[in-house]
């Protein structure tokens, strides 16, 4: 993965947007593009798009929405700006939470209005962080729904988009323009395409190992739950071109993956007033501090695994969801009519798991912070009691280029790239420096506004 001298491309055709990665990003760019009046052609690495987004619960957060008005949620984009400072502890870039959340809202309805793509919204639970409700996700909660719904609107607009094509080297002048890109072919057959704009929509450096260890050493070892194809292509292109990056020490983890399934358990289990246990049947951290700086809480625990606990009242409010209908098909959720019955069906300590769930419901009732500062929400838990084993893993890493709101590549003094840009995972995100500023849904928030910021201007670019 190189950048080489743009005297030496030689190519056939040019397309004047050229577009690296098919996930939500990449293709809420092309349909961007293409709606302003620009060529465009997505390079795709996988024969099917089977990236970040088809592997997410597909939950994008937004303020404003038409949904949010026909359900009475009261929402702005400046309390949602506020909760994304607030949950990164105020070290993201201000400007950039409050121009995403102002692109939240219109980018979805966007996305519902013209490319016909179905969200609801998700009530009953707020997410991590958030104080209204603005989930937005598809029938079936699932990002493989999401990626279908994108990749069908493309195909609508008669957007080329090529299977198969791993982006190896860009061409660049001195001022770092870009002006081809070389992918190689399932063959082994290299094809160089020119282009007059360029947009980085191929996430971060998950699938990384040297790069993990540099940048977050903490979860390098855990399981990685994104594509291995994010190598951080971007960011190594995009530095190489003079691009300043930030806040490379930032990721996404999830601290309640179903164990051995790969599941994504929905977190409202937890935020309405489920808790988690290790082997020895004792709790270890704050579970509602986020799911993202709980993953390597539960890392941290023996054999890295750990239990979920709840009942069944928690357990209606995440029916429906695939991640979670795919584990109770299989028989991963276990029940039992008193705690110690169920810890008995985990192999826990039944007087450890009994003093556990005795604690929680002490900080309910008293409206007081445990030893661990949290202050439990909700009803009590009742029997029937629920169980599923958990692990923590990493979803996709937060820090990336430096964008600014139109999606344009900033060098370290804040200037632009010639025509270059980059959004979703490619872009440094909004968490901060580290793990616990990942608010919900933050991952398909940058990647759907800034995939359609980028698209717009690269349009611009090109037309102008």
């Amino acid at each position: 993965m190189s950048v080489l001298p743009a005297a030496e491309a030689k190519f056939d055709y040019e397309i004047p947007v050229v577009i690296i990665g098919a996930g939500a990003c990449g293709l809420c760019a092309a349909l961007a593009a293409t709606e302003n009046g620009a060529e465009v052609l997505v390079l795709e690495r996988d024969e099917k798009p089977t990236g970040s987004t088809a592997l997410s619960t597909g939950m994008i957060p937004a303020a404003g929405t038409k949904l949010q008005a026909q359900h009475g949620v009261d929402d702005t984009a400046e309390i949602f700006a506020a909760d994304l400072m607030a949950k990164a502890k105020q070290k993201t870039d201000p400007v950039m939470a409050r121009a995403i959340a102002e692109a939240s809202g219109p980018t979805v309805d966007w996305l519902m209005e013209s490319h016909d793509v179905v969200l609801t919204l998700v009530e009953g639970f707020l997410y991590p962080g958030h104080s209204k409700y603005r989930m937005h996700g598809t029938p079936h909660r699932s990002g493989k729904e999401l990626s279908a719904a994108l990749l069908a609107a493309t195909g609508r607009k008669g957007i080329d988009i090529v299977g198969g094509a791993m982006v190896e080297d860009l061409y660049a002048d001195g001022g770092g323009r870009v002006g081809a890109v070389r992918f190689r072919r399932p063959d082994g057959t290299l094809e160089t395409v020119g282009c007059k704009a360029l947009v980085l929509a191929c996430n971060g450096f998950g699938g990384n190992k040297e790069m993990l260890r540099r940048y977050i050493p903490e979860i390098a070892e855990a399981d990685y739950m994104g594509h291995v194809g994010n190598t951080g292509d971007a960011i190594r292109w995009g530095s190489a071109l003079g691009a300043a990056t930030a806040d490379l020490g930032s990721y996404q983890g999830h601290g309640s993956v179903a164990h051995p399934y790969g599941n994504t358990m929905n977190y409202g289990l937890i935020s309405a007033g489920g808790f988690q246990v290790n082997s020895a049947g004792e709790r270890f951290s704050n579970e509602a501090s986020g799911y993202s700086e709980q993953a390597v809480e539960v890392v941290k625990q023996p054999g890295r695994v750990a239990w979920e606990i709840f009942d069944e009242i928690r357990e209606k409010l995440v029916r429906g969801f695939t991640d979670y209908e795919e584990v109770l098909a299989l028989g991963g959720i276990k029940r039992a009519n008193t705690i110690e019955e169920l810890a008995r069906a985990l192999g826990l300590p039944e007087a450890a798991v009994a003093g556990s769930l005795a604690e929680v419901e002490a900080s309910r009732a008293s409206g007081k912070a445990d030893r661990f500062g949290r202050v439990v929400a909700g009803d009590r838990l009742v029997p029937p009691f629920c169980a599923v084993k958990i692990t923590g893993a990493l979803y996709h890493t937060q820090g990336g280029l430096v964008v600014d709101p139109s999606a344009r590549v900033l060098r370290e003094d804040r200037s632009r790239l010639p025509n270059l840009f980059a959004g979703g995972g490619a872009a440094r995100g909004l968490s901060g420096p580290s793990r616990w500023g990942y608010l919900s849904g933050n991952g398909l928030l940058t990647a759907t506004t800034l995939g359609r910021a980028a698209g717009l201007s690269a349009a611009a670019l090109v037309r102008g």
